[in-house]
C-alpha cells in the first residue's frame, strides 16, 4: 500500500511540475480554445498601383482599377520559422482558416494615401502568425481573369488607355512578413494583421532603379505592350499576349506574374 501511495505521490508531483514549468502541446484547430483573439488579412498593391509610376522604359502609368482575385488563404504558426527559398514544407503549430472561398478586390481603391484592403477578419488562437499560403485564381464571374489592370500610360507625346488581362492560378506559399512592421501577432491585448503584397514593378520595372539591376532585369516593362496599341488604345489579355509578343518576351511576362506575390517584402514559392 505504502508503495502504491509513493507511485501515486510521484506521478502527482510530476504532472505538477510539468504544468508549473510550463509544458505545452502544440495547439489545433478544432476551435475548442478560449484563448483568441482577432487576425485581419489585407491585399496591398503598394504606392506602385495607389500612386502610379515611372516603369523602367519610361512610361508614366497611372492606375484606375488593379482587380486579383484570391482565394483558400491560411495563416500558420510555423516553428522553426518557414524559409521560402528552402525546400522543405511549412511545419505549422497551428493552422487558421482566412479565406475559403475566392474573393475579388480592387487594390486601387481609395487615394493615393489609401490603407491596404482588407480583405476578411477571423477569430483565431493566440499566437505569431509567421507563414502563409494563398492563391490568385480566375475569377469565376463574367471576366473570368484573376488579375485586370486598367489606366493609363504617358510617354512624351504618346497616351494610351489600358486594359489588361491576365487568368494564371497561381498558389503561392510564403514565410513571415518582412517590413518596417511586425505583422503576424495575436495577443490577448493586441488584434494580429497579416498582408499579401502584390509587387507590380515586376512586371513593368522602375525607372529609380538601374536597368541591369532586380526587378528591372526581369521585369516586361510597358514598351510591348504599348506596340500592341492601336488607336491609343490597349485591350490585350494572356492568351493573345502569347502570340502577339515574341517568345522570350512573353517568358518574362510568365515569370514576373509568377514573382508578383510576396509579404511585404517577403519572398514566396511558386
Amino acid at each position: 500500500m505504502l508503495k502504491q501511495k509513493q507511485i501515486g505521490f510521484f506521478a502527482s508531483a510530476t504532472l505538477l511540475l510539468s504544468i508549473g514549468f510550463g509544458c505545452t502541446v502544440p495547439s489545433t484547430t478544432d476551435g475548442n480554445s478560449t484563448d483568441r483573439g482577432s487576425l485581419s488579412l489585407v491585399a496591398n498593391g503598394e504606392d506602385f498601383i495607389r500612386q502610379g509610376f515611372t516603369t523602367k522604359d519610361g512610361w508614366k502609368i497611372v492606375f484606375d482599377r488593379a482587380i486579383v482575385t484570391v482565394a483558400n488563404i491560411q495563416a500558420y504558426q510555423t516553428e522553426p520559422p518557414f524559409n521560402p527559398e528552402e525546400a522543405g514544407a511549412i511545419k505549422a503549430q497551428e493552422s487558421v482558416t482566412l479565406l475559403n472561398e475566392a474573393k475579388t478586390v480592387d487594390l486601387a481603391a481609395g487615394d493615393e494615401d489609401a490603407e491596404p484592403i482588407v480583405v476578411a477578419q477571423t477569430e483565431v488562437p493566440l499566437g505569431m502568425y509567421n507563414a502563409l499560403t494563398w492563391e490568385l485564381e480566375p475569377e469565376k464571374g463574367e471576366s473570368a481573369r484573376s488579375i485586370i489592370l486598367e489606366g493609363q500610360a504617358t510617354k512624351s507625346e504618346k497616351i494610351i488607355q489600358f486594359t489588361l488581362k491576365f487568368d494564371p492560378k497561381i498558389v503561392y506559399t510564403c514565410g513571415q512578413y518582412v517590413g518596417d512592421q511586425r505583422k503576424g501577432v495575436v495577443s490577448e491585448s493586441q488584434d494580429g494583421e497579416v498582408e499579401i503584397t502584390f509587387h507590380f514593378d515586376h512586371l513593368f520595372g522602375d525607372a529609380d532603379v538601374p536597368l541591369e539591376e532586380s526587378p528591372n532585369s526581369e521585369a516586361v516593362g510597358f514598351e510591348p505592350f504599348a506596340a500592341l496599341a492601336k488607336d491609343g488604345t490597349l485591350n490585350a489579355e494572356l492568351t493573345t499576349l502569347q502570340t502577339q509578343l515574341d517568345p522570350a518576351t512573353y517568358q518574362l511576362l510568365e515569370n514576373a506574374l509568377d514573382s508578383l506575390g510576396h509579404v511585404g517584402e517577403g519572398h514566396c514559392r511558386t
